[in-house]
């Protein structure tokens, strides 16, 4: 009931206004779901003690650059402006200078607190701006008096946490110094009472970097990097830290993320982080951004506004129109299978060959029914040795003509027409070797929105049993990205891919085939992307059964020391496409215990 501000409530007419009342009411609904870890509590337990803060003042690293930190000002309101100067201010590393350029010299008040704070330290530098020409602009003026190696960006009216230059420069001799850096993020109220919305992001992730500016806060780039990208672009006003952060990742030596809350985003009536609807214009500048960027990457799509303000879709160009091989497994499941191919028939992308894997059926109605599909041009193959997922669709690839493999369960039905079309439009690109798609049970829950490495101790499905309509963390379960894993109930595959990793490793009979194949074409330099716009519904495993004899349950367990061995690496330091500060108990992005991690 706290909530119910005359000025929330205004806020929640905005919404309604925008989204209908369908779908003002599923996101309110999602919005107000409680979380099982209270995140205040997990704050002060997770953020540095005294005796850590004094320890990292005393630190001397090999490697210790000056940063500066760029803040635009324009008639901050005066408790804001002293309490971002103070968390400046209050930083356990001390090679800083404070970059403040003041877009309205003529407010005494912002004035007299400039001038009395660059007095008592002077590594706060302050420029005047005498014509207030737009933050990007504004904050141009700021990089000019510069003189830091690296440059950081912080809001007028936000907060930086006090060991949030000391984790930047521990990251920078960790690694090859990076050349552009970002952590964790949350929201604070405009009291700084109360913190709350963690983003908890994961490493660099060029998908959802196109659906959404997750970066964000903190940001920190090499000074030469941003010069020469360019700096900021006054054209990009309301998004001219993502179109900045967009440039900086094309040309960028090096990104490192810092899996760390070090900066907090005020919340208040002005901010984009409450009011999103407020700033339409800085959403049509991301829109801009991105189709900028695509343009510099040689890559045609069409971008749009996703329902949730600040999402934007990606659609890439389909560039002719390649043979998609779809191969299909099959045990007596007729029913099944004739209602995945009656779906496939709907697709509005017509060059395509279906290959059905034929695996040790037994009733009689189902050769029958493979003498049918085959009059209609589908080619059944036989396999004759025992179930092995991942033989048999190897077996299958075999005998594929197409440049694209699609491997598809029996058990699926398509509901997304143009599916083919999506997933070749991703599957094309050169830095893509997999595509994943969103699978929904018959209730409308989701059944896979991609997979997280770690979760439930090998690999899990994330976001199972979400209603369809809801989002999910961050919107995560309905924007496009790239993740370490999907599943191959729904996979399409470069060719020159599949063949060079392989194809699936026949070891892994029954589990984890899917996840250990997209880990190694990872590995090989390609991307797994997950697009959430191809939509299909899984029956689930209706071929296989339970793992219910002593032989299934000791060849799952051989099949959980296989991954154990095989990736031992990501399965100790944590899948780069989640986060550390998140459980691997659930699938819903959920903080991990209280405990001080």
């Amino acid at each position: 009931m706290k909530k119910l501000s005359p000025y929330n409530i205004k806020k929640g007419i905005l919404y309604f206004k925008h989204f209908g009342p369908k779908e003002f009411w599923v996101r309110l609904t999602e919005r107000f779901q409680t979380d099982d870890v209270d995140y205040e509590e997990w704050y002060r337990n997770h953020r540095p003690s005294e005796e850590e803060l004094e320890r990292q003042r005393k630190e001397k690293f090999d490697y210790m650059p000056l940063i500066s930190i760029l803040v635009p000002v324009y008639n901050t309101p005066e408790s804001f402006l002293k309490q971002m100067i103070q968390s400046v201010r209050a930083q356990t590393y001390g090679n800083w200078e404070l970059c403040i350029a003041n877009a309205n010299p003529g407010n005494k008040e912002v004035g007299d607190i400039l001038r009395i704070a660059s007095e008592k330290d002077k590594r706060i530098r302050v420029t005047d701006v005498p014509e207030n020409e737009g933050i990007a602009q504004n904050t141009n003026a700021a990089l000019k008096i510069a003189s830091g190696e690296y440059v950081g960006l912080l809001d007028h009216d936000d907060l930086l946490t006090k060991d949030a230059l000391y984790e930047v420069v521990k990251a920078l001799n960790q690694q090859e110094k990076p050349e552009m850096l970002y952590s964790d993020e949350d929201k604070v109220t405009t009291d700084l009472t109360e913190h709350f919305q963690p983003y908890m992001k994961p490493d660099f992730n060029l998908d959802l970097l196109r659906s959404n500016n997750y970066i964000c806060h903190f940001f920190v780039a090499k000074k030469s990097l941003i010069e020469d990208v360019g700096a900021f672009r006054g054209e990009f006003n309301g998004a001219q830290d993502y179109d900045l952060i967009l440039r900086c990742s094309e040309k960028a030596v090096g990104i490192a993320h810092i899996p760390r809350i070090l900066y907090h985003w005020r919340v208040h009536k002005a901010s984009t982080a409450d009011n999103p609807a407020s700033k339409m214009y800085a959403f049509d500048a991301g829109k801009r951004a991105i189709e900028d960027h695509l343009k510099r990457c040689s890559q045609d799509g069409e971008v749009s506004h996703a329902k949730d303000l600040g999402y934007y879709r990606v659609k890439y160009e389909l560039k002719g129109s390649p043979l998609v091989s779809i191969i299909i497994p099959n045990k007596d499941e007729v029913e099944s299978l004739d209602k995945c191919l009656q779906s496939i028939e709907k697709s509005t992308y017509k060059n395509y060959e279906i290959i059905v894997v034929e695996n040790n059926s037994v009733k009689d109605e189902t050769f029958s029914y493979y003498k049918k599909i085959e009059a209609k041009g589908v080619k059944v193959v036989y396999w004759e040795k025992g179930f092995n997922y991942s033989a048999i669709n190897n077996y299958g690839a075999s005998y594929a003509k197409g440049d694209y493999l699609l491997l598809l369960n029996n058990d699926v039905e398509v509901i997304t027409p143009d599916w083919l079309e999506e997933m070749l439009g991703n599957c094309q690109r050169k830095e893509v070797g997999i595509v994943g798609v969103k699978l929904y049970y018959p209730d409308d829950t989701v059944q896979h929105a991609g997979i997280i490495v770690g979760i439930g101790g090998i690999a899990g499905n994330i976001f199972v049993g979400l209603p369809r309509r809801y989002t999910g963390y961050f919107h995560k379960a309905s924007v496009q990205q790239d993740l370490s894993a999907v599943t191959a109930a729904c996979m399409m595959v470069k060719r020159s891919v599949y063949e060079a990793v392989k194809g699936l490793d026949e070891k892994l009979q029954v589990a984890f085939n899917d996840v250990d194949f997209c880990l190694r074409v990872r590995k090989a330099g390609y991307l797994v992307v997950y697009n959430p716009y191809v939509e299909l519904y899984h029956y689930e495993s209706k071929t296989r059964g339970a793992e219910d004899t002593k032989e299934k349950v000791r060849r799952f367990q051989s099949e959980i020391e296989y991954m154990r061995s095989h990736h031992l690496d990501i399965l100790k330091n944590g899948d780069p496409m989640y986060n550390r500060n998140l459980t691997l108990t659930k699938w819903d992005y959920s903080l991990k215990n209280n405990q001080k991690g």
